[in-house]
């Protein structure tokens, strides 16, 4: 039997044309298409995530869009099980797999040896009310005891009341679980390299015709359907901004000015996760014969 070939790859800060790239690498390679943009999993998040058309995906199968209702809340764990399956289909189907996304975690966790321990609703409720009625400090003091490594990184509730339920259900340190630079099967990453200058104008220009493309209609359409009740959607570049503008709190212009600011400072971030990952091969965006270098290195 044959060794399925290694999974592609392909990530970068937001606005740099993984989706494109993409699409262009599947019609050269016979390849399909996964999702791994976070915000992308939505149903209706469509113009503020800047998620692909039908016409732009060009005949390509792209997998694990639209799979949640905006008042669900995405799961890294999840995610993870349902890649490795699609992953395995498209392997089985002689088709090559291209994953595209800018969502660091759920990338590693596609690709790398990374354990998710379980989770307990109840063990979750206690240490909330713990946190109400004591202070966070409390908890904080009792995670330094049992994993001083998670207590030196963390600094918000949610982490931290994560990071003791995991030790009371697995009696091992949340730090423990922390992931490797390890491929779970063949992998090549490809990072899209920008100019960064360009690149912050492109996002202003982008967060621009997204208001013109109709975004406050959107998010309004979505605080309709429950936006506001989930845990995960409400978070997205654009639509916190823009459900303010619905509750009067500011206007157009400066959630779209606040949308860009944003969106930037996300990208920045999005370049330090992935410039170390020294397993990236780094390939210009603008260059013209992109797809055939990109299309060699698979």
């Amino acid at each position: 039997m044959h060794s399925p070939p290694p999974v592609i790859a392909i990530v970068g800060p937001t606005g740099s044309g993984k989706s494109d790239l993409g699409v262009r690498l599947a019609l050269e390679l016979g390849g399909e298409v996964i999702n791994a943009d976070a915000m992308q999993f939505y149903r209706g998040m469509d113009i503020g995530t800047a998620k692909i058309t039908q016409d732009e995906r060009h005949g390509v199968p792209h997998h694990l869009l639209d799979t949640l209702d905006v008042t669900e809340e995405a799961s890294v764990s999840a995610f993870q099980q349902d890649c490795r399956a699609i992953i395995d289909d498209i392997h089985a189907r002689g088709r090559r797999a291209i994953l595209v996304g800018g969502s660091g975690l759920y990338v590693r966790a596609a690709l790398d040896v990374l354990e998710f321990p379980g989770t307990d609703p109840a063990v979750r409720k206690e240490l909330e009310d713990e946190a109400e009625a004591h202070g966070l400090s409390v908890l904080l003091d009792r995670l330094r005891a049992v994993d001083p490594v998670s207590a030196g990184r963390l600094g918000d509730a949610r982490r931290i009341i994560r990071a003791l339920e995991v030790h009371q259900l697995t009696g091992r340190p949340f730090s423990s679980f922390m992931p490797v630079r390890e491929y779970f099967r063949p992998a090549v990453q490809i990072g899209l390299d920008v100019d960064r200058e360009l690149l912050r104008d492109r996002l202003a220009t982008r967060v621009h015709r997204m208001v013109d493309a109709g975004l406050l209609d959107e998010v309004s359409a979505l605080d309709a359907a429950g936006l506001r009740r989930g845990k995960t959607a409400p978070r997205a570049l654009g639509y916190a901004q823009f459900l303010r503008v619905l509750d009067g709190d500011s206007d157009v212009a400066a959630a779209a000015e606040e949308t860009i600011v944003a969106t930037r400072q996300f990208a920045r971030r999005q370049l330090t996760w992935f410039r170390a990952d020294p397993r990236i091969t780094w390939l210009d965006w603008q260059d013209a014969g992109l797809v055939a270098k990109a299309a060699r290195l698979c």
